[in-house]
């Protein structure tokens, strides 16, 4: 909205077309002008999120644990859905009422982006992408598409504002199979997903698994328990390995996607997981000649 004023000036002071060089100038004032041309730019602040970033990170510390505690996925897909339907009536009242909304801000506004405050609160995708793939997926890679929601999706986004300017942002289509990118994400975002995702494979595969024998519907053969009961069975260390590259490409590519409107909190655990069961499936087939 104009405010009648330009560069903090009535209209009426008009800004002299030709100011006097700094040579014209009385020192003093010179000597400002000099200053003033030598001051470098002001550096953008960057908004690092921390207590969103904090709640994001710690869901997958929390389903670790419930993971290796021998944890219900059923008993949290009950808990998760009763919470939605306390979450949701609340955002749709927020987006309604500008009474409740300052109150809803004031309490949990700063968990959220500012895109966030005129749509969709991203905790909403968050709970659905852990619901579907819970109740879709088998419990391991359930688990691990969760893992990679809330540690890559989480390290892209640091160092993606950390040293995203120092790098290109990522190109409109994925060379090859052509999948369309966000290109306002920059490569440091894409590498920090993809190296987060790798070492959580391998993390969860070759030692989680072996180490507390929770359940889990495949297994790598490269420790002395690692294959438990009838659970299949793949790979060896060689094979580990090819899983984290495998999957440090599906978590770069899964949190670079550009789906529209579609919030990666829900997009991310979807595709992740698909993605692994589908690699894992590749592998029955192989193996089973």
């Amino acid at each position: 909205m104009s405010t009648g004023l330009s560069n903090g000036h009535s209209p009426d002071s008009q800004p002299d077309k030709h100011p006097p060089a700094a040579s014209e100038l009385p020192p003093c004032n010179r000597k400002l002008k000099q200053t003033e041309a030598k001051k470098p730019g002001v550096s953008k602040i960057v908004d690092w999120e921390i207590p969103r970033k904090t709640l994001h990170s710690s869901i997958g510390f929390l389903t670790l644990y419930l993971y290796v505690s021998n944890g219900s996925a059923r008993n949290v897909v009950v808990v998760l859905t009763a919470g939605l339907a306390i979450i949701v009536p609340c955002d749709i009242l927020r987006l309604r009422s500008a009474q409740f909304e300052r109150v809803y801000e004031r309490a949990v506004g700063f968990l959220m982006r500012e895109s966030e405050k005129k749509s969709t609160n991203g905790v909403i995708w968050y709970i659905l992408g852990v619901i579907f793939a819970l109740s879709v997926y088998p419990l391991d890679i359930a688990v691990v598409s969760i893992l990679i929601l809330s540690w890559a999706d989480t390290a892209a986004s640091t160092f993606g504002r950390l040293w995203g300017s120092r790098t290109p942002s990522l190109p409109r289509r994925l060379p090859i199979l052509g999948l369309p990118l966000a290109t306002r994400k920059s490569l440091a975002g894409f590498i920090a997903a993809a190296l987060t995702g790798a070492f959580t494979a391998i993390g969860f595969w070759g030692w989680v698994v072996p180490t507390f024998g929770t359940e889990s519907r495949y297994h790598w053969i490269g420790r002395a328990t690692a294959n438990h009961g009838s659970s299949e069975s793949v790979g060896g260390w060689f094979g580990l390995a090819v899983l984290g590259v495998v999957s440090g490409l599906i978590s770069g590519v899964a949190e670079a996607l550009d789906l529209d409107s579609l919030d990666d909190n829900l997009t991310l655990p979807i595709i992740s997981g698909g993605c692994l069961w589908g690699f894992f499936k590749l592998l029955d087939l192989f193996t089973s000649w």
